[in-house]
Order: C-alpha cells, then structure tokens, then sequence
C-alpha cells in the first residue's frame, strides 16, 4: 500500500494533467491557478487510500479524488470572497487578482469540473458516488451558512457549534472517506464506518484548530494566534467560556474596544483562570475516539489500517 506522502505525489502529479478549456481564459485561468497553489492535498489524499483499502489500484479512484479537491478549492475560492481574505497560501485570492465577478464565476465552473471528474467512475458505483457526493457538498454550503449567521448570535451554544463545524469541516473529510471506499469496492457497512472514522477525525481537527488559534506556534501552526479572538469568533474556546466566567468577566469576549494584543491577552488569561483549553481538549479527544473505533471496526486486516492511523497523527501533530 501507498503512504500518504506518496498517495500525495499521486495527486500533485495528476493535477497539471487536468485538461481545462483555454477560453475564456478570465474564466478557467483562475482555476489552474487555485489548483496549483498546494496544500496537503489531505481529502484527495484520503479519498485514496480508503480505496486502496479494498482494491491494490489506486488509479481507480483518482477522479473522485480530483473531483473532491476540486470541489474543495471550489469552497475556498468562494469563502475568500465572503470573508474579503486577501491571501490563501500565501499568494493572492482569486477575487483580489481577477475581480469578484470572474471569482465567483469561476468556482461555479470548479463546481461543474467536479461533477466531471465523477462521472469517469466505473457505472455500477456512479449512484451512491453521486450521492454521497451531492450530501457531501450540500453539507458543506449548509455549515458555512450556519458560520454566517453564527457572526450575527449573540445565543449560540455549543451543541449549534459542534454542528456546524461538523457540516462545515468533518462532512468533507468523512465524504472523501466513503467516496473512495465505493469506488473501491467496499461493503456498505465498511464505507459508512469510514464514513463515521473521517466526520469525527474532522471535528477533532477543527477543536484543535480552535485550541492552536489561542495556545499554538505561530511559526508552526501557520496562522496568527490570536486571531480568533480578536474578531470575536465563537469558537468552542469562547462559548465554553461564556457558559462558565462570570458576566463581568465575560463582556472581555465580547469587547470591541480593545487593542488587539490586549483583548488576547485578557481573553486567554481567561482561559487559562477556567481551564478552558483542557476542556476543549477532552471534546476533541472524544471526538478522535469515536474515529478510532470506528476505523477499528472496519472489515480488513489490521495491518492495512497503518496508514490511517499514520494520517490523524499528520492530522493532529500540529505544534502547540
């Protein structure tokens, strides 16, 4: 079996190789340009190696790898807008460099450009393919809405967060998941337990994402810590917080008027006066539970799970 760097090299390999139309250039050169911009390439990735689980062949699903990545970068390009970002990986967005208008144009096509690469999949497993790709992305466009209207509550609670971050980030990964067990050839029941195995690694992911923001690297884990909290986010970190400090101290959690280096550091003082990284630290060490068990139930031999456990290490051995 691949490792996941090499399944990784599989699909850096692949993406120059899309065929996309040259005109109108305005409307696809943004496309080759999103796709070339890297990342971990870890859905494609994951959409690999849950087939190879069930078939030596990993070519087989390579299109519905692309089709995932694409659909992905299809998000990013219309999150970017949304969230007025001037760079993804370190280079310009897309809106910034050709316009708001070709950038959404351009992710609408993406989304076409996915539903492509699907229908290359073998016939007998286009339907549930299809399927499990259509709730997939459905669920991704409900958890971003759910975010939106997040900006605009003052009365979200933990369990609306929890869900929203599993429509928003978990639906993705447990999707690349099954899709790649389908092509593969996998029994139902396996490919909805890496179904499960891929939605509570992603919640997990998102938790520590939400921790590192406050208590991370800012070398390492490659954002700016802090920043969630000086916009104010709702993350678990500042729900939990709000359901445990007392209201004189919670208005800091709030506060607009703060300098940014001040709002973090009373914000995390807070945090620290409540524990409140331990216990998000238990929510999502729960959550990566739930995604062992479920891989440890899947049908195959044991040592073919390896590469699984290899990638919640990637996953989740960011820097603290």
């Amino acid at each position: 079996m691949h490792s996941p760097v090499q399944l990784q090299e599989i699909i850096e390999k692949a993406i120059p190789k899309i065929d996309y139309p040259a005109h109108p250039a305005n409307l696809y050169e943004p496309i080759r340009y999103i796709m070339s911009l890297g990342g971990k390439r870890i859905r494609p990735v994951m959409v690999l190696m849950a087939s190879e689980l069930f078939n030596a062949d990993v070519n087989i699903a390579l299109d519905a790898a692309l089709a995932i990545e694409t659909f992905h970068n299809f998000t990013l390009v219309h999150d970017d807008i949304m969230d007025n970002a001037p760079l993804r990986r370190g280079k310009q967005t897309i809106h910034e460099k050709w316009g708001i208008n070709n950038a959404i144009l351009s992710g609408d096509v993406m989304m076409v450009e996915s539903n492509k690469h699907l229908s290359k999949v073998d016939i007998n497993v286009l339907k549930p393919v299809l399927e499990t790709f259509n709730a997939t992305a459905q669920g991704v466009c409900e958890g971003q809405q759910l975010d939106m209207e997040f900006e605009e509550r003052g009365d979200v609670s933990i369990e609306e967060y929890l869900e929203m971050i599993r429509l928003k980030t978990a639906v993705l990964l447990g999707g690349a998941m099954k899709l790649g067990a389908i092509v593969g050839g996998a029994s139902e029941q396996n490919a909805n337990l890496l179904y499960q195995f891929g939605e509570n690694l992603g919640v997990a992911f998102q938790l520590q994402d939400d921790i590192l923001d406050v208590y991370g690297n800012p070398e390492k884990f490659g954002k700016q810590v802090g920043g969630d909290i000086m916009a104010n986010k709702k993350t678990f970190l500042h729900l939990k917080a709000l359901t445990v400090a007392i209201d004189s101290e919670a208005t800091v959690l709030v506060a607009e008027d703060l300098d940014p280096e001040t709002k973090v550091k009373a914000v995390t003082s807070l945090y620290n006066k409540y524990n409140i990284k331990e216990l998000a630290t238990v929510e999502m060490e729960k959550n990566l539970s739930l995604a062992h068990k479920a891989l440890a139930a899947i049908n195959v031999a044991d040592h073919k799970k390896e590469n699984f456990r290899m990638l919640v290490q990637q996953i989740l051995e960011r820097e603290h």
